[in-house]
């Protein structure tokens, strides 16, 4: 049995603007604006599987809250469940020293972020910098913004089998997996001590694949091409999500 600390009313929602600053008592029922992350039509991306598989293969979050001091970011690996449908569960684990558990506002949702791959795009990438000269630099990246609540566990057994599949799943590419009966039962007893877990149920799940769907295909090809010529792991892997879309024009603007 799993023993809750906190529980939150899906009534309000955390804000993140890139200017000014939003408060709890502002955030009730759309009051506070430029709440949404600016996703244009081409950018959008709604397949929660999709979604999820970045989660995993990226699964240090930024964790936002609302405090009575205001908006308060921690940076928390996690697991990404399938349910409850239809957008899954995180789970994750804080120190007990963190203020974090003791601190969130019982009337405000929680905002995970997920930053998937990321690239600079250089406007030298583009077929069309020859022709016109009309070409910006600008940057390609996939995230995914989780909204949700949080109810924070602190019993023991519920933490250990959470630190075990944390532990099993970052451990299996090993040669030799470390699990957590390698350490000393009463370490382990006293390292779960130190520790206060959490659920977050996720009410809202949106992504983001900004990789140049607004420019022609000749353009998204070339960048691509230089994306490759590059190198690195991050740019070969922007370049492989890149070529992996649905090669269409898109007709909105360039942002």
């Amino acid at each position: 049995m799993s023993a809750p600390v906190g529980q939150t009313p899906n009534s309000a929602a955390i804000i993140l603007t890139s200017g000014g600053r939003c408060y709890a008592w502002l955030i009730r029922q759309s009051a506070c604006q430029g709440q949404n992350l600016y996703l244009p039509t081409y950018f959008k991306e709604s397949r929660t599987e999709v979604m999820h598989t970045l989660m995993r293969a990226r699964p240090l979050a930024a964790l936002v809250t609302m405090s009575d001091t205001g908006l308060i970011a921690n940076h928390i690996p996690v697991e990404t469940l399938p349910e409850p449908l239809p957008h899954g569960m995180l789970r994750g684990h804080i120190a007990r020293a963190n203020p974090l558990w003791r601190t969130y506002r019982a009337d405000s949702d929680a905002l995970a972020i997920f930053q998937g791959p990321q690239a600079y795009i250089s406007p030298s990438f583009y077929p069309t910098k020859q022709e016109t000269g009309e070409v910006v630099p600008t940057w390609d990246y996939a995230v995914v913004h989780a909204r949700g609540t949080l109810r924070f566990v602190q019993d023991s057994v519920w933490l250990r089998a959470l630190v075990s599949r944390l532990t099993d799943t970052h451990e299996a590419s090993r040669q030799m997996p470390w699990k957590i009966d390698d350490a000393p039962p009463p370490y382990i007893e006293k390292m779960l001590s130190l520790i206060v877990g959490f659920e977050f149920s996720i009410v809202s799940l949106t992504g983001k694949w900004k990789l140049n769907q607004n420019h022609p295909a000749a353009n998204r090809l070339g960048v691509v091409k230089g994306l490759r010529d590059a190198g690195g792991a991050e740019s070969l892997e922007v370049a492989e999500m890149l070529s992996s879309l649905e090669d269409e024009r898109q007709d909105e603007p360039h942002d």
